[in-house]
């Protein structure tokens, strides 16, 4: 009952925004703030459990690549939205760029560090599934990754190094965004090709996923397709209401969009993984976040040139101010530690302390960007050396390595 009813707040949250776009009515922009971003946050919740149910038809990998991808939809709409604006008003790029930068060293900072903190309170109230695993499910730590984490970090890694060259040019052009959108390709396939394995689904997703095969799957398409709609409807809204909002209260706009906006679109993701670790799958929910980063730093930033060429008419390159430039270069810098932080397929308390504590530095005290972006690339010299020997996994012909150790579950 309890399931029923959240899915159906889900999908009614998601449909009051559409509601209020198409009666025409026009509220004040803090009121719009809320409602579209209800909307927004409920489609996405809508589209997560839809993916966790299709992980009957389809592999785990490729469904939490999936899930990745979904969940940040309401990240892509506003980015695209701005970058398609920017056609028509130049400002809207710094917006753009400043959206997806936002996004990308939120969920490095905040969203990986969340789940070694909930795994550490969760591994309290757990126990193992095998005796010899006591001290190390009492810790609840380190994060294990599993071992087809590896393609990501991999592909995380080549777009990292690509990405440090667009501060450079001062502009992301249709040449990068194809070489970017090529990259997630290939990642997609390759994460296509892993075997399914049968989900465990809990709330709505395990109500859906008790119906029988047709109609489960016809389900499904039609909670895509009311996500979708609520998402495509109330991005531009929801985005303008953030500006607007930032110039009645006072606010900088600049760091509105950055961060406000960012952190409401990648809100769902983060409920998702925060489900995953209270069920001691925090491994997965690593994974998640990580399947995230790598969509949002290759297809997000590749589609970025594409809108903007798309409603100018003719091909553009999305250009890159001098500040733009810097954020740019430092969320390619944390990206660069934090692959290196993940080398092991791990993440211990240490490396969450230091991501989260880079994170908020640069996040409170704005001028400190450029000693932060060091800071970044200098630790992640100092982990290339140290963990030289764990790069022979990562070569053509390297033996598998066994998976994370036996998962922790609840007492009976």
């Amino acid at each position: 009952m309890a399931s029923a009813v959240i899915l159906a707040l889900g999908i009614l949250a998601a449909l009051v925004g559409p509601a209020v776009k198409l009666s025409g009515q026009h509220l004040a922009p803090q009121i719009e703030i809320v409602v579209y971003g209800l909307s927004v946050l409920g489609a996405a919740a809508v589209l997560a459990w839809a993916t966790e149910v299709a992980q009957h038809d389809i592999s785990r990998a490729l469904a939490y690549t999936v899930l990745a991808l979904i969940a940040v939809l309401p990240e892509y709409a506003v980015d695209m939205y701005f970058a398609w604006t920017a056609a028509s008003q130049p400002e809207y790029a710094s917006y753009a760029a400043a959206n997806m930068t936002g996004a990308n060293r939120l969920l490095i900072g905040l969203g990986w560090p969340l789940v070694v903190l909930l795994a550490w309170l969760t591994a309290r109230r757990m126990v193992p599934a095998e005796p010899e695993d006591v001290a190390e499910a009492q810790r609840g730590l380190p994060v294990r990754l599993p071992v087809e984490a590896r393609l990501d970090i991999v592909v995380l890694g080549v777009a990292t190094l690509y990405c440090f060259l667009l501060p450079l040019k001062g502009s992301v052009s249709l040449l990068d965004g194809a070489l970017l959108i090529a990259l997630f390709g290939f990642y997609a396939w390759r994460v296509a090709q892993a075997e399914r394995a049968e989900p465990e689904t809990i709330g709505p997703a395990a109500l859906i996923a008790r119906l029988s095969t047709g109609p489960r799957r016809v389900t499904t398409i039609a909670m895509f397709l009311v996500a979708a709609v609520s998402i495509f409807l109330c991005a531009e809204p929801f985005a303008e209401a953030l500006i607007a909002t930032g110039a009645v209260l006072g606010i900088d706009r600049f760091l509105l969009v950055q961060w406000l906006a960012p952190l409401a679109s990648e809100a769902p993701e983060l409920i998702v993984v925060a489900l995953l670790a209270v069920r001691g799958q925090a491994n997965l929910g690593l994974a998640a976040l990580l399947a995230s980063k790598v969509n949002q730093w290759t297809l997000l930033v590749g589609m970025l040139p594409l809108a903007y060429s798309m409603a100018s008419g003719f091909p553009r390159a999305l250009p890159l101010d001098a500040h733009q430039s810097e954020e740019v270069f430092l969320t390619a810098a944390q990206s660069l530690f934090a692959c290196l932080i993940l080398i092991r397929l791990r993440l211990t308390t240490r490396g969450a302390l230091a991501l989260f504590g880079l994170f908020m530095l640069q996040f409170l005290i704005p001028p400190l960007r450029w000693p932060t972006a060091i800071a970044y690339l200098v630790l992640a010299v100092v982990l290339l050396v140290r963990d030289r020997d764990a790069l022979r996994a990562y070569l053509p012909g390297a033996k598998p390595e066994p998976g994370p150790p036996a998962a922790v579950r609840p007492p009976e």
